[in-house]
């Protein structure tokens, strides 16, 4: 028995731990792509929807549907009904990907383990590492689910297990319970759900346990998400309460009318495995189609009744401004520069805290992000020049080459967050307060140009964090890349915006200068960002010296 639990313990880490890797493996190769995607997720209700389904099937994962939809919202990238439509949209995305990896694909398995194997290792391109890290999660999946069954099969005829059967069947709320802990500790509804499946499959439980238990799972993997924004801001938790309150209420009536009808099958097809696939597909399709046309009134009466108080105000500004400074690390060159880089990283969230509601400001004026912003600015200033003191404090003579380059890295970035700053304190809200004053508002065509055009600038302020501090190759590529990107979307923006002004769009008209301007200070916080990929390429000599055309005389 004891080698049993061990063998099924092992299986269930081996499950949780393919599931993170490969909603990893998607995060690290599209994180960028995924952020776009996202943002055109305001359209309507079902396009949410669709959208939260397929991140969910791409990262096999509600809940880092959740973390992005949360950051979004705390951002006032996404409005609370949209949120909660993509929630919705989230949950029957996992639940598919339940269903999917519930059938017998053991065939797969090995040759799935040699082409991962072989990307992750010997390609050289970084998306493509990443591929692989995502076919290998795929296939320790399914090798999990398998070891699973086979845990579980000397415990068919156990007395024990049929008295606990019996024991689930006359108390299906201990079991609904049970799975809705279990599958918050574990933080993944996926994995929970696989393992009733494979139980059920294995002839392990009847299928009114099994139904107690997917809809406990569907529970917890609510919780998941409402616990992941208990301190964050109010917008992201409106949207987390909301799916609690949709779905987690849903599996609450949903065990009622089961234990009042006292239903032992559905009448699906297949044995108890399949049965409970597709119970819980079916489930989440059903609320989210229910509760599709509900997200507007629900997110109103959220806004209503789940208001922020001035102390969360206060007291997220209060961590932003806590310095991250030592002044102790002088004497260790090295300690100096990683307490540095501490205080860049600190830096770098003030202001991704500036750009993030730049779109709603320019929208709507949200006063509260414009608060923060003026309140954030000289702070981003103050924590420019305590770095450049600090590093100038340091034994320039007595440092190698290599960190003499790191800090001038670390200098020079400081500077470029610093101007960035700027740019979205005086520039972006110059602009808002002329759209403001003159009630003008963008073209449908041009305001969506520009929200693409932030989304990307967003995504490649982590990029550029993650270069700053791993010093990855790839990855200063990659930025280089995307600096080459947004001047493309700029110009294209701009191509687009002339062509609206010739055809007589009066929104183009009298907003032309006001959109110009904005595509002109997004281009240049993004140039801002991407420096700090020059000098880490041009230490590894991964760029040229000059991109001028030889002339015709050489």
């Amino acid at each position: 028995m004891y080698f049993i639990i061990v063998h099924l313990m092992a299986a269930i880490v081996l499950l949780l731990w393919a599931v993170r890797m490969v909603r990893t493996a998607v995060e690290r190769a599209y994180s960028a792509q995924l952020k776009r995607t996202l943002a055109h997720a305001e359209r309507s209700a079902l396009s949410a929807a669709t959208v939260g389904t397929g991140m969910a099937v791409a990262l096999q994962s509600s809940t880092a549907v959740a973390a992005l939809a949360s950051s979004f919202a705390s951002g006032g990238l996404l409005a609370g009904s949209t949120g909660l439509a993509l929630m919705l949209g989230a949950y029957f995305g996992s639940a598919l990907v339940a269903s999917v990896l519930s059938f017998d694909l053991t065939l797969l398995t090995a040759p799935l383990i040699i082409l991962g194997g072989t990307l992750f290792l010997r390609a050289n391109d970084r998306q493509m590492k990443q591929l692989g890290r995502m076919i290998l999660g795929v296939a320790f999946v399914l090798l999990s689910l398998e070891m699973v069954s086979e845990a579980t099969a000397p415990w068919r005829d156990s007395e024990v297990l049929a008295m606990a059967i019996d024991y689930l069947r006359g108390d299906p709320w201990t079991g609904f319970f049970v799975a809705a802990i279990i599958t918050w500790l574990s933080y993944s509804s996926v994995a929970s759900v696989l393992v009733i499946i494979t139980f059920g499959t294995a002839g392990v439980i009847p299928f009114e346990v099994a139904a107690a238990l997917v809809l406990g799972a569907n529970l917890g993997g609510t919780l998941i998400a409402f616990g992941m924004t208990r301190g964050a801001d109010v917008r992201a938790r409106r949207i987390a309460l909301g799916a609690l309150l949709f779905r987690g209420g849903a599996a609450i009536v949903c065990l009622i009318v089961i234990e009042i009808l006292q239903v032992h099958t559905l009448g699906l097809p297949g044995n108890v495995g399949q049965q409970a696939s597709l119970f819980h597909s079916a489930f989440n399709f059903a609320v989210m189609i229910l509760g599709l046309p509900l997200v507007g009134p629900a997110s109103r009466l959220l806004e209503r009744f789940v208001g922020e108080s001035a102390a969360d105000e206060t007291a997220d500004l209060a961590r932003l401004r806590r310095p991250a400074l030592a002044t102790a690390s002088h004497g260790n060159v090295d300690a100096a520069l990683a307490s540095a880089t501490r205080e860049l990283l600190r830096m770098s969230e003030m202001v991704e805290v500036m750009l993030q509601p730049a779109m709603e400001i320019l929208r709507g004026g949200d006063k509260t992000a414009i608060r923060r912003v003026k309140a954030l600015e000289p702070e981003v200033d103050r924590a420019n020049a305590s770095i450049k003191l600090f590093l100038s404090q340091l034994d320039w003579d007595k440092m190698d080459e290599g960190q003499v380059s790191r800090a001038s890295d670390l200098s020079t970035f400081a500077i470029g967050l610093e101007q960035a700053g700027d740019i979205i304190a005086r520039q972006l809200l110059r602009v808002a307060d002329q759209l403001s004053e003159r009630h003008l508002t963008f073209s449908p065509q041009g305001w969506e140009e520009l929200q693409d055009l932030h989304v990307r600038v967003l995504g490649n302020l982590q990029l550029a964090l993650n270069v700053l501090v791993s010093e990855d190759i790839e990855s200063a590529r990659q930025l280089v890349a995307e600096k080459d990107a947004i001047g493309v979307l700029e110009r294209s923006s701009m191509n687009q915006h002339f062509a609206r002004l010739r055809k007589g769009d009066p929104n183009s008209f009298e907003t032309s200068e006001l959109h110009l301007q904005t595509v002109r200070s997004l281009r240049h916080i993004n140039s801002l960002l991407c420096g700090v990929a020059y000098s880490i390429l041009s230490e590894q000599g991964e760029l040229l010296g000059s991109k001028l055309a030889r002339s015709p005389g050489q």
